[in-house]
């Protein structure tokens, strides 16, 4: 019986890893195509009547040998004769030929200018509206950071490739497909010598393919990690400066630049030595065919001025290879980071939109929410949350959620406002599941105010449209007047047009809550839920939104998720969550007076107010 070595083991599995990497290489590189294939399909028509201003830009620059080698052979014998007619025509073509291959150019350019930025602006716009579309179980692992690398080096890169690459890759082409014709059609002989001696780029231009694309590719990722690491230092400054982790975060970053700075020298390493090989084999093909051109030269069996445009043109032929190499060079920083933009386009929302939705019935007094069997788990690898839920809260309920931390929750309220979908189960508004409704029909319904409070830079005012866009001023101060905002707002330099700034940091985190409530109140939701919303208000401001929580939550279903009783005891039922189930479940005064984990909650809040 034979056995295999460990070596051998080891053969087969580097083997495997080179397969499935050029397998993985493979498919990005397709998927890439296939996303600049769905950009440039609207610009056909322009690309086209682009692609022929280049063509007769190009023959109209190729003609210039030509009518010098007409000259040197023919104008210039007649002219000595006396007969300049051929001179003088050639010096006329020779200058039609210069102020057309100006102006096709220029007109070139001009066209491709505005089809890449069309295509840039349809690119950053999918990639926005797309980002905005995906689910926020997306957003939590997929951090900032790189949706940002994603709208900026990637298309910068992209960008680049637009802007000077594709203009140089034609007529580079163009120039090299028209002077290989030409060079045949002036001296087969010649051109034999200097298509043998071109045969090394042939290879030196595969290898350099290869490489660049995985140099490239690596730059393109060790970019996302340096921005991914700075985007999170600046959100996190606060805690940074709180507890002097500047060294530790300056070191991360050195490491993090110090692998960016090698994978870009290697990139610049394959140029080089690209560029170094071209110019290397072009000289000396110059050379060889000079050498033996003069020798036919002098045996009067090639013509002086054939040879002069030969060497004109094989001097033009071996130019536009390094352009070519620049090319290559963004076209492989383009290609690297469209694959990272296809594999953003390319995710699909956790939550989606229902191909036929259903209408949900009025709900004048709030919508009736029911869990029937629900389960969920963040991610196939992650514990189960919640474990078959069953939950009736009628329309117009109050329900408090109370719980250790960790307990599921903030799971309920996500579900009921369907920022995640069930993994088992289902979670029903008036008898409809949630996945049956349309987004625009749910976020009107169901709105969720957070303790994160967040506020966007712009006036307080239109922070508070958020909740209703085409509201009112008078509609506006209402909502304020109700969540007892409207005094601190009209305090404020310009009152509800004063500018909130980054985050609303102008204003303090109870200033942000209030606005943030007010907001949610404008929207005027069949169902209200509010996770940890009363979070940072201190007392006096607590006071003013307990008093308008009472009004407000009138004629709607709300769920309010709190640590802190005094907010729960306004609510008409306190569910007691523990490991994903209702433990407890009862009105506020009738839990308070048992034995429970409400009743100890309340205990223990009852003595810290002493």
């Amino acid at each position: 019986m034979s056995t295999v070595s460990d070596e051998q083991w080891r053969g087969v599995a580097a083997e495997d890893t080179e397969e499935l990497d050029r397998q993985v290489g493979l498919k990005l590189k397709r998927r890439s195509r296939a996303l600049l294939g769905t950009l440039l399909r609207p610009h056909l028509r322009w690309a086209v009547i682009g692609l022929v201003l280049v063509f007769l830009e190009n023959a109209a620059r190729l003609a210039g040998p030509l009518l010098i080698a007409v000259v040197i052979d023919t104008g210039i014998p007649n002219a000595i004769r006396g007969d300049t007619t051929v001179m003088a025509w050639c010096v006329v073509a020779y200058a039609f030929c210069s102020v057309a291959s100006a102006g096709l150019w220029a007109t070139f350019l001009n066209i491709s200018g505005r089809i890449g930025q069309d295509l840039v602006l349809d690119l950053r716009q999918r990639m926005f509206r797309h980002s905005q579309r995906l689910s926020l179980s997306f957003h939590e692992h997929y951090t900032s950071g790189k949706v940002i690398s994603r709208q900026t080096s990637d298309i910068d890169s992209f960008t680049d490739l637009l802007e000077v690459g594709i203009d140089d890759l034609l007529t580079s082409v163009l120039s090299i497909v028209g002077i290989t014709i030409l060079l045949l059609t002036l001296d087969l002989d010649l051109a034999a010598l200097t298509l043998a001696t071109a045969l090394p780029l042939f290879f030196v231009t595969r290898w350099f393919l290869r490489r660049s694309n995985q140099a490239y590719r690596g730059v393109s990722g060790r970019t996302a990690t340096v921005i991914v690491h700075y985007v999170e230092t600046m959100n996190g400054m606060r805690a940074v400066q709180a507890y002097r982790r500047e060294d530790r975060n300056r070191s991360i970053m050195d490491g993090l630049n110090t692998r960016l700075r090698s994978a870009a020298r290697d990139s610049l390493d394959v140029v080089a030595t690209f560029t170094m090989s071209v110019r290397m084999v072009g000289n000396l093909s110059l050379a060889v065919v000079l050498a033996f051109g003069a020798f036919r030269v002098a045996d009067g069996t090639l013509e002086l001025g054939v040879l002069t445009a030969f060497t004109l043109y094989l001097r033009r032929f071996y130019e536009p290879l390094d352009d070519i190499a620049m090319f290559a060079n963004s076209y492989s920083s383009a290609i690297a980071a469209l694959e990272k933009i296809s594999g953003l386009l390319e995710e699909e929302p956790d939550v989606r939109e229902p191909k036929q939705p259903k209408p949900l019935p009025p709900h004048r007094g709030g919508l009736p929410i029911e869990f029937t069997g629900t389960e969920f788990r963040y991610r196939p690898d992650t514990p189960i949350v919640l474990t078959s839920l069953d939950l009736t809260i009628p329309a117009g309920q109050t329900v408090a959620l109370v719980g250790p931390t960790g307990a599921g929750k903030s799971t309920i309220a996500k579900l009921v406002a369907r920022f995640y979908d069930p993994t088992g189960g289902t979670v029903q508004l008036a008898g409809v599941d949630i996945r049956d409704v349309s987004d625009v029909e749910l976020r009107g319904s169901v709105v969720m105010v957070t303790q994160e409070n967040f506020l966007f830079s712009g006036s307080v005012a239109d922070n508070i449209l958020l909740g209703k866009p085409d509201a009112t001023r008078t509609e506006v101060e209402s909502a304020a007047r109700a969540v007892g905002a409207h005094d601190f707002i009209t305090a404020l330099p310009q009152g509800y047009d004063t500018d909130v700034r980054k985050r609303g940091g102008r204003l303090s985190a109870g200033q942000r809550q209030v606005i943030a409530f007010a907001r949610a109140f404008l929207a005027n939701p069949a169902v209200l839920v509010l996770d940890e919303a009363t979070s940072s208000l201190d007392l006096p401001t607590e006071r003013v939104v307990q008093r308008a929580l009472e009004s407000v939550l009138a004629d709607r279903t709300a769920l309010i998720i709190a640590h802190r009783l005094s907010t729960v005891l306004i609510a008409d039922r306190v569910l007691v969550v523990t490991n994903g189930q209702i433990t407890e479940d009862g009105h506020p005064q009738d839990l308070i007076t048992g034995e429970g984990h409400f009743a100890a909650l309340h205990t223990a809040w009852r003595d810290s107010l002493a």
